[in-house]
C-alpha cells in the first residue's frame, strides 16, 4: 500500500515539472535518472530520498518544503479538504487543465494578470 506522504509528495513533484513545463525524460536527465523512476516518484510506487527529493528541488527551482505544502489536508478526515465543488484540492493538481491554465496565467504580463485575476474573483463572488 502507498504511503498518502509518498502519494502527496509524488503529485506535487508532478504539478511542478507540468508547471514548468518540463517532461520526465527532462526532470530524470537533470536529476541524472532514467525517466521510469520519475514516473515512480510521481505515482508513490518508490519514496524519494532525502538526497534525491534535494536534487529534484534543484532542478524545478523550488524549496524542498514546496513538496510537503498542502500536506496537512491529506491526513485529514474525507471530506474536509473539499473545496466549493464538492472536489478535494489535491484533485486540481492532478487536473491537466487546471495546470495548463495556471501556466498560462503566469505567461501574462504582471499588470494584465493582475487585472484578469481581479476579474475573475469578480466573477465568482457572482456566481
Amino acid at each position: 500500500m502507498k504511503h498518502p506522504v509518498d502519494l502527496h509528495v509524488g503529485k506535487r513533484i508532478r504539478h511542478r515539472r507540468w508547471m514548468v513545463g518540463m517532461t520526465q525524460q527532462q526532470l530524470g536527465e537533470k536529476v541524472g535518472i532514467k525517466f521510469q523512476q520519475i514516473q515512480k516518484y510521481e505515482t508513490g510506487m518508490n519514496r524519494v530520498s532525502a538526497s534525491r527529493l534535494w536534487d529534484i528541488a534543484q532542478s524545478l527551482e523550488v524549496s524542498i518544503s514546496f513538496f510537503f505544502e498542502g500536506l496537512d489536508e491529506v491526513s485529514q478526515p474525507q471530506g474536509a479538504a473539499e473545496g466549493h465543488g464538492g472536489e478535494a484540492r489535491g484533485d486540481l493538481l492532478a487536473d491537466r487543465e487546471a495546470l495548463e491554465l495556471v501556466r498560462s496565467y503566469y505567461a501574462i504580463p504582471e499588470t494584465q494578470r493582475r487585472r484578469l485575476f481581479d476579474l475573475a474573483r469578480v466573477l465568482s463572488d457572482v456566481a
